[in-house]
Protein backbone atom coordinates (compact mmCIF):
# COMPACT_ATOMS: atom_id res chain seq x y z
CA UNK A 1 0.00 0.00 0.00
CA UNK A 2 1.45 3.29 -0.98
CA UNK A 3 1.86 6.08 1.49
CA UNK A 4 -0.66 8.16 -0.37
CA UNK A 5 -3.29 5.38 -0.13
CA UNK A 6 -2.59 4.95 3.57
CA UNK A 7 -2.91 8.69 4.13
CA UNK A 8 -6.20 8.76 2.25
CA UNK A 9 -7.59 5.78 4.23
CA UNK A 10 -6.39 7.23 7.53
CA UNK A 11 -7.95 10.58 6.72
CA UNK A 12 -11.20 8.88 5.72
CA UNK A 13 -11.34 6.98 9.01
CA UNK A 14 -10.62 10.15 10.99
CA UNK A 15 -13.33 11.97 9.10
CA UNK A 16 -15.82 9.15 9.68
CA UNK A 17 -15.04 9.04 13.40
CA UNK A 18 -15.25 12.81 13.62
CA UNK A 19 -18.66 12.72 11.96
CA UNK A 20 -19.87 10.04 14.35
CA UNK A 21 -18.64 12.03 17.34
CA UNK A 22 -20.27 15.12 15.91
CA UNK A 23 -23.58 13.27 15.54
CA UNK A 24 -23.37 12.02 19.11
CA UNK A 25 -22.55 15.51 20.37
CA UNK A 26 -25.33 17.00 18.27
CA UNK A 27 -27.80 14.42 19.58
CA UNK A 28 -26.85 15.11 23.19
CA UNK A 29 -26.89 18.85 22.59
CA UNK A 30 -30.31 18.66 20.94
CA UNK A 31 -31.66 16.80 23.97
CA UNK A 32 -30.20 19.40 26.31
CA UNK A 33 -31.46 22.26 24.16
CA UNK A 34 -34.91 20.71 24.01
CA UNK A 35 -35.01 20.47 27.79
CA UNK A 36 -33.86 24.07 28.06
CA UNK A 37 -36.44 25.13 25.49
CA UNK A 38 -39.19 23.39 27.41
CA UNK A 39 -38.13 25.21 30.56
CA UNK A 40 -37.95 28.53 28.73
CA UNK A 41 -41.34 27.97 27.13
CA UNK A 42 -42.79 27.15 30.54
CA UNK A 43 -41.33 30.34 32.02
CA UNK A 44 -42.54 32.33 29.01
CA UNK A 45 -46.05 30.91 29.39
CA UNK A 46 -46.07 31.87 33.06
CA UNK A 47 -44.85 35.38 32.21
CA UNK A 48 -47.49 35.82 29.51
CA UNK A 49 -50.17 34.58 31.89
CA UNK A 50 -49.09 37.17 34.45
CA UNK A 51 -49.11 39.92 31.81
CA UNK A 52 -52.58 38.95 30.62
CA UNK A 53 -53.83 38.77 34.20
CA UNK A 54 -52.39 42.20 34.98
CA UNK A 55 -53.87 43.67 31.80
CA UNK A 56 -57.30 42.28 32.65
CA UNK A 57 -57.10 43.73 36.16
CA UNK A 58 -56.05 47.13 34.81
CA UNK A 59 -58.92 46.98 32.33
CA UNK A 60 -61.42 46.26 35.10
CA UNK A 61 -60.08 49.16 37.19
CA UNK A 62 -60.56 51.63 34.33
CA UNK A 63 -64.03 50.34 33.47
CA UNK A 64 -65.00 50.64 37.14
CA UNK A 65 -63.86 54.25 37.08
CA UNK A 66 -66.07 55.12 34.09
CA UNK A 67 -69.01 53.46 35.77
CA UNK A 68 -68.37 55.48 38.92
CA UNK A 69 -67.98 58.72 36.95
CA UNK A 70 -71.23 58.26 35.04
CA UNK A 71 -73.17 57.33 38.19
CA UNK A 72 -71.46 60.09 40.19
CA UNK A 73 -70.14 57.55 42.70
CA UNK A 74 -67.63 59.82 44.43
CA UNK A 75 -66.42 57.26 46.98
CA UNK A 76 -65.46 54.73 44.30
CA UNK A 77 -63.71 57.42 42.26
CA UNK A 78 -61.62 58.41 45.28
CA UNK A 79 -60.66 54.76 45.89
CA UNK A 80 -59.53 54.21 42.31
CA UNK A 81 -57.64 57.45 41.69
CA UNK A 82 -54.35 58.37 43.33
CA UNK A 83 -54.48 61.48 45.50
CA UNK A 84 -51.62 62.98 43.47
CA UNK A 85 -53.06 62.00 40.07
CA UNK A 86 -50.98 63.33 37.17
CA UNK A 87 -53.30 64.76 34.53
CA UNK A 88 -52.42 65.99 31.04
CA UNK A 89 -54.94 67.54 28.65
CA UNK A 90 -54.96 68.37 24.95
CA UNK A 91 -58.02 69.87 23.31
CA UNK A 92 -60.34 72.90 23.43
CA UNK A 93 -60.23 74.49 26.91
CA UNK A 94 -64.03 74.46 27.04
CA UNK A 95 -63.98 70.66 26.69
CA UNK A 96 -62.28 69.81 29.99
CA UNK A 97 -65.22 67.63 30.98
CA UNK A 98 -63.15 65.05 32.83
CA UNK A 99 -61.48 67.69 34.99
CA UNK A 100 -64.87 69.11 35.87
CA UNK A 101 -66.02 65.68 36.95
CA UNK A 102 -62.91 64.90 38.99
CA UNK A 103 -62.84 68.25 40.77
CA UNK A 104 -66.57 68.35 41.49
CA UNK A 105 -67.08 71.49 39.40
CA UNK A 106 -69.89 69.69 37.54
CA UNK A 107 -72.03 68.86 40.57
CA UNK A 108 -75.07 70.62 39.12
CA UNK A 109 -77.54 68.57 37.10
CA UNK A 110 -77.12 70.77 34.01
CA UNK A 111 -73.79 69.10 33.24
CA UNK A 112 -74.44 65.57 32.04
CA UNK A 113 -71.51 64.71 29.76
CA UNK A 114 -70.97 60.98 30.04
CA UNK A 115 -67.89 59.04 29.04
CA UNK A 116 -69.11 55.86 27.40
CA UNK A 117 -66.12 53.75 26.29
CA UNK A 118 -66.48 52.49 22.73
CA UNK A 119 -63.07 50.81 22.51
CA UNK A 120 -60.48 49.76 25.07
CA UNK A 121 -56.93 48.53 24.52
CA UNK A 122 -54.31 47.64 27.12
CA UNK A 123 -50.54 47.97 26.85
CA UNK A 124 -49.32 46.58 30.16
CA UNK A 125 -49.95 49.24 32.78
CA UNK A 126 -51.42 51.67 30.22
CA UNK A 127 -55.07 51.41 29.22
CA UNK A 128 -56.17 53.41 26.17
CA UNK A 129 -59.90 54.15 25.94
CA UNK A 130 -61.75 55.92 23.16
CA UNK A 131 -65.26 57.23 22.81
CA UNK A 132 -67.53 59.82 21.25
CA UNK A 133 -70.54 61.74 22.52
CA UNK A 134 -74.03 60.92 21.24
CA UNK A 135 -74.09 63.89 18.87
CA UNK A 136 -70.70 62.88 17.37
CA UNK A 137 -69.41 66.41 17.95
CA UNK A 138 -66.80 65.47 20.54
CA UNK A 139 -64.38 62.56 20.35
CA UNK A 140 -62.14 61.69 23.27
CA UNK A 141 -59.21 59.43 24.09
CA UNK A 142 -57.93 58.65 27.58
CA UNK A 143 -54.61 56.95 28.26
CA UNK A 144 -54.70 55.75 31.87
CA UNK A 145 -51.69 54.46 33.80
CA UNK A 146 -52.60 51.87 36.44
CA UNK A 147 -50.14 51.04 39.22
CA UNK A 148 -51.03 48.29 41.71
CA UNK A 149 -54.74 48.73 41.09
CA UNK A 150 -54.62 52.53 41.44
CA UNK A 151 -54.77 55.01 38.54
CA UNK A 152 -51.76 57.31 38.84
CA UNK A 153 -51.83 59.17 35.51
CA UNK A 154 -54.23 60.12 32.76
CA UNK A 155 -53.60 61.74 29.41
CA UNK A 156 -56.75 63.16 27.88
CA UNK A 157 -57.27 64.08 24.23
CA UNK A 158 -60.42 65.86 23.05
CA UNK A 159 -61.14 66.22 19.32
CA UNK A 160 -57.61 65.03 18.63
CA UNK A 161 -56.37 62.24 16.40
CA UNK A 162 -54.01 60.09 18.46
CA UNK A 163 -51.43 57.52 17.37
CA UNK A 164 -49.78 55.30 20.00
CA UNK A 165 -46.29 53.91 19.36
CA UNK A 166 -43.96 51.72 21.39
CA UNK A 167 -40.49 53.15 21.85
CA UNK A 168 -37.74 51.05 20.32
CA UNK A 169 -34.03 50.85 21.13
CA UNK A 170 -33.22 54.34 19.95
CA UNK A 171 -30.46 56.55 21.24
CA UNK A 172 -32.81 59.50 21.46
CA UNK A 173 -36.47 59.19 22.37
CA UNK A 174 -39.13 61.61 21.17
CA UNK A 175 -41.31 63.56 23.60
CA UNK A 176 -44.19 61.60 25.07
CA UNK A 177 -46.60 63.74 23.12
CA UNK A 178 -45.12 64.96 19.86
CA UNK A 179 -47.07 67.43 17.75
CA UNK A 180 -46.03 66.87 14.12
CA UNK A 181 -45.43 69.80 11.83
CA UNK A 182 -47.81 70.27 8.87
CA UNK A 183 -45.13 68.99 6.50
CA UNK A 184 -44.58 65.76 8.46
CA UNK A 185 -46.97 62.85 8.37
CA UNK A 186 -47.62 60.53 11.27
CA UNK A 187 -46.18 57.63 9.27
CA UNK A 188 -42.93 59.53 8.68
CA UNK A 189 -42.56 60.28 12.39
CA UNK A 190 -43.39 56.84 13.73
CA UNK A 191 -41.24 55.07 11.16
CA UNK A 192 -38.16 56.60 12.82
CA UNK A 193 -38.85 54.53 15.92
CA UNK A 194 -41.44 51.81 15.38
CA UNK A 195 -44.77 51.30 13.59
CA UNK A 196 -47.91 52.53 15.35
CA UNK A 197 -49.63 50.00 17.58
CA UNK A 198 -52.91 51.89 17.98
CA UNK A 199 -54.73 54.73 16.21
CA UNK A 200 -57.88 56.58 17.19
CA UNK A 201 -60.86 55.98 14.95
CA UNK A 202 -63.64 58.19 16.27
CA UNK A 203 -61.93 61.56 15.74
CA UNK A 204 -63.21 61.66 12.14
CA UNK A 205 -66.78 61.84 13.46
CA UNK A 206 -66.23 65.42 14.59
CA UNK A 207 -66.76 66.57 11.01
CA UNK A 208 -63.81 68.91 10.86
CA UNK A 209 -60.05 68.78 10.74
CA UNK A 210 -58.50 67.93 14.10
CA UNK A 211 -54.86 68.07 15.27
CA UNK A 212 -52.84 64.89 15.41
CA UNK A 213 -50.53 63.76 18.19
CA UNK A 214 -48.22 60.78 18.77
CA UNK A 215 -48.08 59.16 22.20
CA UNK A 216 -44.92 57.11 22.74
CA UNK A 217 -45.12 54.55 25.53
Amino acid sequence: MSSSSFLYKHTFIQTKVARQLSLVFLFRSSREISAQNILLLHELANSLEKVVDESNKNREVVLALYEALNTRDVDTVHKILATDLEWWFHGPPTHQFLMRLLTGASSDDSFRFEFDPLSLTTFGSIVVVEGCDHSSSTSWVHAWTVTDGIITQVREYLNTSLTVTLLGNTTQSPPSDYNPSPSSSTAEITSLHCPPVWESSFSNRVGKSVPGLVLAI
